[in-house]
């Protein structure tokens, strides 16, 4: 099963419409987002076109191709407007043999990991920096961010395809 796996949004419209395009060129069955969605948060800055309502009229149409796990940012009001569900702190996927433990990051991170077996992966946003790492009992996957990259990383998600992961940028 092909994912496209992103995060951190932020109710960027501009950064959410390449997103949305870079999925549908993809070719992937599912979009998974991994927190985050509509709001910039505190700490953060607004990024580039921030218009939430925009956001939700463009993820609204796609609610049965999407899975969500819910952010630190992501509340209740978010839920009211939005067609498919954010408000699980994580989800289990299996697909094509990998067992992959899916979290924004804010509460499960590789520091403070969930319980895992060797083999499995941890998928997170929140940091808003792109890696994957071996952490010896599993694989740590980070898509970084959407729509506010830090650390001087590129506007970046990743594609699962085969039993891989693929760090992709937007830009």
């Amino acid at each position: 099963m092909k994912l496209f796996i992103a995060s951190d949004i932020h109710g960027s419209a501009y950064w959410c419409a390449k997103m949305l395009d870079a999925f549908e060129k993809s070719g992937a069955e599912k979009l998974v987002l991994l927190g985050d969605i509509l709001y910039h948060g505190p700490r953060n800055d607004l990024p580039k076109d921030y218009a939430p309502k925009q956001v939700i009229q463009m993820l609204n149409p796609l609610k049965q191709r999407i899975l969500c796990v819910q952010g630190n940012c992501d509340t209740q009001v978010d839920q009211m407007v939005l067609d498919f569900p954010i408000l699980a702190s994580y989800c289990w996927i299996y697909a094509d043999g990998c067992k992959m433990f899916l979290t924004h990051g804010h509460t499960f991170s590789p520091d403070e990991p969930p319980p895992l077996s060797k083999g499995e992966y941890l998928l997170c946003g929140h940091t808003h920096v792109p890696m994957i790492k071996d952490c010896g009992d599993f694989t740590y996957v980070n898509c970084g961010s959407v729509a506010i990259p830090k650390e001087n990383s590129a506007h970046s998600y990743i594609i699962f395809d085969g039993g891989r992961f693929e760090l992709m940028s937007l830009e």
